[in-house]
């Protein structure tokens, strides 16, 4: 297996991106977004995740993190996607959704290929993992991450949208803490 774009060193923050299968947009109710904040909380608390940078757009997910206390980082991105598939499809089949026959027969589809029996598949194989290694790319990651949401046309600026830690930088509120780089 390729360890290109993997987070495989432990200590050493990385630029990910986790992307839903077929780009489909499943964050666009507030429920699953709050699903991926609940699970990064408990990244935080419990995994050793520290997160300077995050973005929960419609299907995909941006955070500039790194895993402490004898955690890797690769494990625990692994354990995210677990847990918020199985939420993310749990809510999809008990709250409303108007799309809800669409997205579990596509996500259904989505494992037709696979060798091992699963039943739902929400996220791509794998996330994209780039290394931060200089304050440069840091600063550039942190704001395409915060500019995503402007560059999409969702708000004016990048600190108006409430699921992205712009909010954190601009010292607004949000539920979601994240370490503030001092790099800004």
């Amino acid at each position: 297996m390729s360890t290109k774009y993997k987070a495989t060193t432990t200590e050493e923050a990385y630029f990910i991106t986790i992307t839903t299968v077929g780009w489909i947009d499943i964050f666009t109710r507030l429920n699953q977004k709050y699903i991926i904040i609940n699970a990064l909380k408990h990244c935080q608390e419990n995994k050793g995740l520290e997160i300077y940078a995050y973005c929960i757009m419609s299907s995909h997910i941006h955070l500039l993190s790194k895993a402490t206390n004898g955690f890797i980082l690769s494990d625990v991105i692994r354990d995210f996607k677990k847990f918020t598939s199985k939420k993310i499809i749990q809510t999809i089949i008990d709250e409303p959704e108007s799309r809800k026959e669409w997205m579990l027969t596509h996500f259904q589809k989505a494992c037709d290929h696979l060798k091992k029996v699963q039943k739902f598949k929400v996220w791509q194989n794998g996330y994209h993992a780039e290394f931060a290694e200089s304050n440069w790319f840091i600063k550039q990651k942190v704001n395409y991450i915060h500019n995503n949401p402007v560059k999409d046309k969702i708000v004016a600026a990048a600190e108006d949208y409430y699921f992205s830690s712009a909010r954190n930088y601009a010292d607004l509120e949000n539920d979601l803490d994240v370490i503030i780089l001092d790099l800004f």
